[in-house]
């Protein structure tokens, strides 16, 4: 099974080039499920029901998401009608919606997970005793098993990794919007990726208004950043992942630049 993972997509420049390439991709990589993180999609904060459901119809088949999901109360409602819209899976009991998917894609058994770290976030509960209590509840018989670990430390993305080492396919990092030059198989078969990196503009500061970010951090009296305008850049990567035994043969990064 071939799987494109695209990384952090920020406000409308993000969201423009996935549009405008994901076919491409698709049939470039030859690709059967395509998963991005969508919790920067409206404005760099959150996301929309119609922004998640365009996304849907252009051939995004599961997005996942991190510590601004719902910072737009729409995505509330939204998350608990859309099970393909994930949030952190550990995030606390009664938290609308579902950190995990499972499904089918093209006949193959698939289970998609979001987790969200603990160093340097906001709350949440223990991801590595979580995704324990998850990875049991999947049925056996679903081999390819995808999570993407939305964390700043990349100490604990990487220790995720080591400790996901052959009970999932793939663990990939999202959340700083730069992309790692790590990729690697791990010694039991796990595809593993500190950051995926941003999708979206690249003359701002990750995606961001440059002004904006700089007055954040020289002054009390700064205001919410506004999204960066200009070319964007597409920060994605390939698996290729065995679908009998869930182990990844290959992982790809993908950086490139867009224009509309």
């Amino acid at each position: 099974m071939k799987v494109l993972a695209i990384g952090d997509v920020v406000a409308k420049p993000g969201r423009v080039a996935v549009l405008e390439r994901l076919q491409d991709l698709r049939e470039q990589y030859a690709i059967d499920l395509a998963i991005m993180n969508a919790e920067n999609v409206a404005g760099g904060f959150s996301i929309t029901p119609s922004l998640g459901e365009h996304l849907f119809a252009a051939g995004i088949d599961v997005m996942t998401s991190g510590n601004h999901i719902f910072d737009k109360r729409e995505a509330v409602d939204y998350i608990q009608k859309q099970p393909r819209l994930l949030r952190p899976a550990n995030y606390p009991p009664n938290t609308p919606g579902s950190g995990l998917w499972l499904g089918a894609i093209r006949g193959v058994e698939v289970a998609i997970i979001s987790l969200m770290g603990r160093v340097f976030m906001p709350p949440c509960d223990d991801p590595f005793r979580s995704i324990d209590g998850i990875l049991e509840s999947i049925p056996t018989k679903v081999r390819v098993r995808i999570v993407d670990m939305h964390a700043e430390a990349t100490s604990e993305k990487v220790a995720m990794g080591c400790y996901l080492d052959g009970r999932v396919s793939a663990v990939l990092g999202t959340h700083t919007h730069v992309q790692t030059a790590d990729e690697i198989i791990l010694p039991k078969g796990t595809a593993y990726l500190t950051d995926i990196g941003m999708t979206g503009s690249s003359a701002g500061v990750i995606g961001m208004n440059t002004a904006d970010v700089i007055q954040r951090f020289t002054t009390v009296t700064f205001r919410r950043a506004e999204h960066a305008t200009g070319k964007a850049r597409i920060c994605a990567a390939v698996l290729d992942i065995d679908e009998s035994s869930g182990q990844a043969r290959e992982i790809k990064r993908i950086n490139l630049s867009h224009e509309s």
